[in-house]
């Protein structure tokens, strides 16, 4: 087939039925029925592959996770309830009591209550490191214990810069493995296993869906792994549903599009928030003000959706910023058709102490933007509206 992104993410499709239908049908079953006793037991001996039950495989998420697959340039895939259903099963299927953690401490806040709150329970430990200061990585390793480096790049919301090549090369000498959160840029973007990633994992929620409907993750990955993977989701049942499946397939045939605009209007947005006064800064991965602009062109094809600033007058002035905007949704969602604005230090980042948070530059002040689909004129009016907001003060 040709391996251009686009026709890779419209043209993989499962395998058409009797019926000749042109669009991959819905098959929402809880289970499958056997043609005999026999192919019952082959099944569940694992002689015979096919459909059991949907908690253990089913076609809609099958035709799914191939496509993601093939888009990351990885060999399997396994999609899961949720984005944090899909870091964390995937911790669970990787590690024991003893294990070790590095991760990068710009991550989002779930995966944050994750490393933190419940693998503890379990005698999994972490270690922080940052981004800003590679020198200092190895002083978090544990040799024989350290197992995973995850990290996010682009992080979550400051817009860090990770170099994949590298951080994949330190993981291996250290003899772990390196798993990448590429929810900011989706395949489309960046497909880290090709600068030695060993797993990717994405919350389908955000661009993949692009629409803010479904809820849903997946793990890309070897065979190995992922067989690993599906022992832990078959029997704990963090499942994919039918309809949300079919629902990220149909997303995907239109991802490439979706993100050329977003990308588009987020480089538009973010130009208009430089030159205001009331902005302290702003961060787009593709903008020359970056610290790491050159590694983002390295290995990203574009600078992305998010844009992050912040607004100068601290807590209280981002507070009234965004109850100032009409149209923008106020939600902690991201990468829907319609544009997003989030406080992270009241929200998304609020489980963080302020020193955490400031650690990883999120500030009283900053507002992370998912640009949406509109014509970017709408969307830099409103936000001249909280601008506006700011100066009565």
């Amino acid at each position: 087939m040709n391996d251009h992104f686009e026709t890779r993410a419209i043209r993989l499709q499962g395998e058409r039925s009797q019926y000749r239908e042109h669009s991959t049908p819905i098959y929402v079953t809880s289970s499958f029925v056997f043609e005999n006793t026999e192919q019952g037991r082959r099944l569940f001996a694992h002689e015979e592959e096919g459909n059991v039950y949907s908690r253990y495989s089913n076609p809609t998420v099958s035709e799914f996770e191939n496509k993601m697959a093939a888009l990351e340039k990885g060999e399997a895939a396994k999609a899961t309830a949720s984005g944090m259903a899909a870091v964390f099963s995937t911790f669970a299927a990787l590690l024991k009591s003893g294990d070790h953690i590095v991760s990068s401490r710009s991550i989002f806040g779930s995966t944050h209550q994750i490393l933190t709150m419940i693998l503890p329970k379990w005698g999994i430990t972490h270690g922080y490191v940052d981004l800003a200061d590679t020198s200092r990585w190895e002083r978090e390793v544990r040799p024989g214990c350290s197992k995973i480096l995850f990290i996010e790049t682009p992080s979550n919301p400051g817009l860090d810069i990770v170099d994949l090549r590298w951080a994949a090369n330190f993981a291996h000498a250290h003899g772990m493995l390196l798993m990448v959160d590429n929810v900011f840029c989706t395949p489309y973007l960046q497909t880290p296993l090709e600068f030695g990633a060993d797993i990717v994992v994405h919350s389908a929620t955000k661009y993949i869906d692009g629409q803010g409907r479904a809820l849903g993750g997946v793990t890309i990955a070897s065979k190995a792994i992922i067989e690993e993977l599906t022992f832990v989701l078959r029997h704990t049942g963090p499942s994919l549903s039918p309809f949300n499946a079919w629902i990220f397939t149909k997303g995907l045939e239109t991802l490439a599009v979706r993100m050329d605009r977003h990308c588009a209007s987020a480089e538009t947005v973010g130009l208009f928030l430089e030159a205001e006064p009331l902005v302290e800064w702003v961060k787009y991965p593709f903008f020359p003000s970056h610290p790491q602009v050159e590694l983002a062109r390295r290995q990203q094809r574009a600078g992305g959706g998010i844009v992050t600033f912040c607004v100068r007058g601290g807590y209280d002035a981002g507070v009234r910023f965004m109850d100032s905007l009409e149209m923008a949704s106020l939600t902690p969602n991201l990468g829907d058709t319609r544009t997003i604005l989030t406080h992270p230090a009241s929200t998304t980042h609020s489980k963080l102490t302020e020193e955490e948070r400031l650690r990883v530059g999120i500030t009283p002040g900053t507002i992370r933007i998912s640009v949406g689909l509109e014509h970017p004129d709408d969307i830099i009016a409103d936000l001249k509206l909280g601008l506006a907001a700011l100066r009565k003060k």
